[in-house]
């Protein structure tokens, strides 16, 4: 496909995501999912898979003539690994299965599209302060740099933020928003050392011109509160810290007397990003607990993994993870062996989603 259509790569697909083949793995994985859910579920949708793939792609600015190119070549794929197993009978029924997915995705985007302030994909936004918080993770805040209608984020929302290649490719990566200024898109990213876009982001200096999309993501607050009043568990590793930052600065905000349990793991409390402005937040709520917890140095609260058996999490918390994919697939095992029921363990991860495994199961 993208031989043939090169332009998608021009800002719309991550290159490293086709090289090392997760958005291949992703597309798959969502209409297999999809199509298990509605053979399980006749009349029914997986609301939430759709929901965070659909955020995905307006962030992106998909439109709804790409689903039919992604058809195309997507099938043409399948005919030829199939051979003559793909009869017409399989072909026509996993045919139906894509444009129940896609006209479902396209209906969600629309709205999505509808809620912005502006009719934009992405505007020109002004790098204005660059802070270097860890050897490895900067902290970026940018301002329009025209007069475009801000559409305001939600915490826990992402944008998308585009940036060229050393050969001039127009490549698009998502980040949490960080509490800022409502004039304001605030930022932090870390510095990978196999990545493509990393340093050249952290690379701008002040006063670069830079696109940006309008916030996306329905991992929000609103999100995490099936119950107001119940409590609020908060596990992250790493720059997983930032949509956490975002969530107890919100809840600080509105004076939230809700109990907050804050589990934060890195190498080091120096390599720890944000650790002292989320616990200035934390110091806001009266019901805040923070534990920080180290790998590699003996300066935390607790050295190692997260032991969520001496965490002592009430039956009914609301729990979110963010962080490394393993990661977080072991935290969610371990909650779920501790009786945290599983529609109440909520995650974010960043890039492409190869984890939706669980996301058919939300009513358990």
């Amino acid at each position: 496909m993208l031989q043939a259509r090169p332009d998608l790569l021009d800002g719309m697909f991550s290159r490293s995501a086709q090289r090392d083949g997760t958005q291949a793995r992703a597309l798959a994985g969502s209409i297999a999912i999809f199509a298990q859910w509605i053979l399980q579920h006749p009349n029914t949708f997986p609301e939430e898979m759709l929901s965070r793939v659909a955020n995905k792609h307006a962030s992106l600015g998909l439109q709804p003539d790409e689903y039919d190119t992604v058809y195309k070549y997507l099938f043409g794929a399948i005919a030829k690994d199939l051979g003559d197993a793909a009869t017409p009978d399989i072909v026509e029924a996993w045919t139906e299965v894509y444009w129940l997915l896609a006209r479902a995705l396209i209906n969600l985007e629309r709205k999505l599209y509808a809620q912005q302030a502006n009719n934009i994909v992405r505007a020109k936004f002004k790098l204005v302060k660059r802070t270097q918080v860890t050897k490895d993770v900067v902290d970026m805040v940018f301002e329009p740099a025209d007069n475009t209608a801000m559409t305001p984020g939600k915490a826990g929302q992402y944008i998308s933020i585009y940036a060229r290649t050393s050969d001039g490719l127009l490549q698009p990566r998502q980040f949490t928003l960080l509490p800022s200024e409502e004039t304001q898109r605030r930022i932090a990213i870390k510095l990978d050392p196999h990545g493509e876009m990393t340093t050249i982001f952290q690379n701008q200096e002040v006063g670069a011109l830079l696109d940006i999309s309008n916030p996306y993501g329905d991992m929000t607050l609103e999100t995490l509160e099936t119950d107001p009043n119940s409590p609020l568990v908060l596990i992250c590793a790493g720059i997983g810290v930032t949509p956490v930052l975002a969530f107890v600065e919100k809840l600080a905000a509105q004076k939230s007397e809700r109990e907050v349990m804050i589990i934060a793991s890195s190498r080091s409390l120096a390599e720890a990003p944000l650790r002292g402005e989320l616990l200035e937040r934390a110091k806001e709520l009266k019901k805040a607990k923070v534990l920080y917890g180290t790998t590699q140095e003996k300066d935390g609260d607790f050295v190692g993994r997260i032991d969520v058996s001496t965490l002592d999490i009430p039956a009914n918390a609301s729990v979110f993870l963010c962080g490394p994919l393993k990661f977080m697939q072991e935290m969610r095992s371990h909650l779920v062996e501790a009786g945290i029921a599983k529609h109440k363990i909520f995650y974010e991860i960043f890039g492409t989603d190869q984890w939706m495994l669980h996301d058919q199961n939300r009513s358990e």
